[in-house]
């Protein structure tokens, strides 16, 4: 999305205001429908005037491209400030600049971190040139318009404060500074000389427009891309605190030793990317000839991993780089180098079939490793038997003695990258109210339909694309253990409606999300959690209603086949009020999940009417959007 987009010429004009921060803050309410502190103000300011000292060399172009604060699409990202326009010989150029307003700046012995300071202390973050470059990268790989109408992209970063030192510019920078260079305090004219270099006449073709709008390529699947990593090639590239967390991790294991064990706990949302730094350590820890697994107690993302390697490994690799948390109550402790363990949320206190084995998951994945990293989010636990949480971490790390380091991951890739979108979430289904939410447009293509024919129709519709949409549902319905379609008889049946459709075969487990015919089939939490698809359509069933305006749940209306909430009864004549809202949380955490699966759309049938009608006057109450659908 387009923040700010003017001419050089009306950009210089805007800066002799001197309010140039107050036209940029305007503009991000207006357009990205949120405000920002006062240190971003205050950055603005001082970065953008810098930038129009620079660009007041009469022989940069007065009518080339200057964009400010441009979303990526599909992600949370915005490039600080874009100039545009083409060479001499006519090739559209654009100019990706990041802006800092640091002094100062230590190294680190991690790949492309460095430390500096800020409002409330140092922090640990990308160095600028590995951002502006991981910027250019997300719009190269993903923008059609950049790759088929051969785009250049020129990142680099600009400095204006710093003076020069060999921190940011030393040898183990070097591979980054090339890729983008980096400009300090004295180097204006360097500057200006690289923007003259690369553009000579103005930005007559609408270049950043024709980006935004667009022909997005279909994002790259984490499972289909697995080989090609191991591989030892480039498929995605980690951005900000993505890239924190994993040279961390990996500094962690580098500093291991059997006597001191290290517990990494990594909180991260839907589309925040602990899966991909999870698989990206997997493959670096792999290469590196480290003992490691990657760990989930949901099979499905397992399966779909294993099964994407079937052709390139053997089984019994693949079998010794996945498996399930259930298997490390006999491991002997400190066997593995690392264990990454995803969807922390979902471990369970005992293993096997019937909870019978080991004493507890979280503890013996902490005994088992050298270090243990932990991928997790608590608004997906979705079982009574969930017990992955921060504090369960913290209990079994002091109890084994190991030093623990806590991250988090703030990025937002699905979902259209709408950070709106999982707030919004929060607040309509009453998981967590703030008490200064303001109703922002989604940014996200979200929809109520009226009858579950339409949501099949469009889901069908949307999966001739690239097999990448399917439905899914709450577990109102039983499931029967099958392993072959019975003619005419069907599990999810809305007679009202005429409606009748198979739960996903028990024979195809978590592939059922890739089987093209699944289409055809619903599925559920367990073989949909963590893992996502570009479109997803949920049935909600009469376990989440609304009444009165108040998002109600009963766990009654579960079922009889559900697993996730056996035991309630039991609890409930002992713990009343810690089980009915521990209910409540899993029941709306299963459909926040469910909401989530989709990167581009989310399409919803309510079973229940007035649930229905709730939903539409919350998405008529938001301010209009403009969603990108390509």
């Amino acid at each position: 999305m387009i923040v700010y987009h003017k001419t050089k010429k009306a950009y210089l004009a805007d800066n002799l205001t001197n309010a140039i921060d107050d036209i940029i803050l305007g503009l991000v309410k207006e357009k990205l429908k949120h405000g920002v502190g006062k240190p971003q103000q205050r950055a603005w300011k001082h970065s953008l005037q810098a930038m129009a000292l620079l660009l007041s060399d009469p022989d940069i172009p007065a009518d080339c491209g200057i964009c400010i604060e441009y979303k990526v699409p599909h992600s949370g990202k915005l490039i600080d400030f874009v100039i545009t326009g083409q060479n001499e010989l006519g090739v559209e150029q654009v100019i990706i600049v990041e802006l800092k307003q640091w002094q100062q700046a230590a190294a680190t012995a991690k790949d492309a971190l460095v430390r500096t300071r800020f409002q409330h202390g140092e922090q640990e973050v990308t160095h600028p040139s590995y951002q502006a470059w991981s910027y250019a990268a997300l719009l190269e790989d993903f923008n059609l318009t950049v790759q088929e109408e051969n785009i250049a992209l020129h990142p680099c970063a600009y400095l204006h404060n710093y003076e020069p030192d060999d921190v940011l510019t030393g040898a183990a920078y070097a591979d980054y500074v090339t890729r983008a260079p980096i400009f300090f305090k004295n180097d204006a004219v360097k500057f200006q000389d690289f923007i003259k270099q690369r553009i000579q006449r103005g930005d007559h073709t609408g270049i950043m427009q024709r980006i935004d709008a667009g022909k997005l390529r279909p994002s790259k699947s984490l499972a289909d891309s697995l080989a090609s990593m191991l591989g030892g090639n480039r498929e995605f590239v980690l951005v900000d605190d993505q890239k924190v967390v994993f040279e961390n991790a990996l500094q962690l294991i580098r500093e291991s030793t059997e006597d001191r064990k290290k517990v990494l706990i990594v909180e991260g949302g839907p589309g925040s990317g602990k899966s991909l730094v999870a698989i990206n350590l997997l493959v670096a820890l792999t290469q590196q000839q480290k003992v490691v697994r990657y760990v989930t107690k949901n099979a499905a993302p397992r399966d779909v991993f294993a099964f994407k390697l079937s052709g390139n490994l053997t089984k019994g690799r693949i079998a010794n780089m996945f498996t399930g948390s259930g298997s490390f109550y006999n491991t002997e402790t400190t066997v593995f180098d690392a264990l990454v363990v995803d969807e922390s949320h979902r471990l369970n206190e005992k293993s096997g079939l019937y909870s019978n084995y080991g004493f507890n998951q979280v503890k013996e994945l902490i005994d088992a490793a050298k270090v243990t990293v932990f991928f997790l989010d608590e608004k997906q636990r979705v079982t009574l038997k969930d017990i992955g949480s921060k504090a369960e971490i913290l209990k079994w790390a002091a109890v084994a003695g190991a030093e623990v380091q806590e991250l988090c991951l703030t990025s937002q890739f699905r979902c259209n990258g709408s950070e709106s979108y999982l707030n919004w979430l929060d607040e309509t289904l009453n998981i967590a109210t703030r008490e200064a939410y303001t109703p922002e447009p989604l940014g996200f293509d979200f929809q109520v339909v009226s009858n579950p024919h339409e949501l099949r129709d469009i889901i069908e519709e949307k999966n001739r694309e690239r097999n990448k949409a399917r439905l899914v549902a709450g577990y109102c319905w039983t499931w029967p253990n099958k392993n072959k379609i019975v003619e005419g008889v069907y599990d999810v049946v809305l007679p009202e409606h005429d409606f009748a459709i198979r739960w996903n075969l028990t024979q195809d487990g978590g592939l059922w999300i890739m089987n093209p015919e699944s289409v055809r089939e619903i599925g559920c939490i367990h073989t949909c959690q963590g893992l996502e698809v570009d479109y997803v359509g949920v049935i909600v069933g009469p376990d989440l209603v609304v009444r009165n305006g108040q998002v109600v749940t009963d766990a009654t209306k579960r079922a009889t086949s559900d697993k996730t909430v056996l035991g309630h009864k039991k609890m409930s004549k002992t713990h009343p009020q810690e089980t009915a809202a521990l209910l409540d949380s899993i029941i709306k955490n299963t459909y926040r999940t469910l909401f989530t699966r989709g990167m581009l759309g989310c399409y919803v049938y309510f079973t229940d009417p007035e649930t229905e009608r709730f939903f539409r006057q919350q998405l008529a109450q938001l301010p209009p959007q403009k969603v990108a659908t390509n």
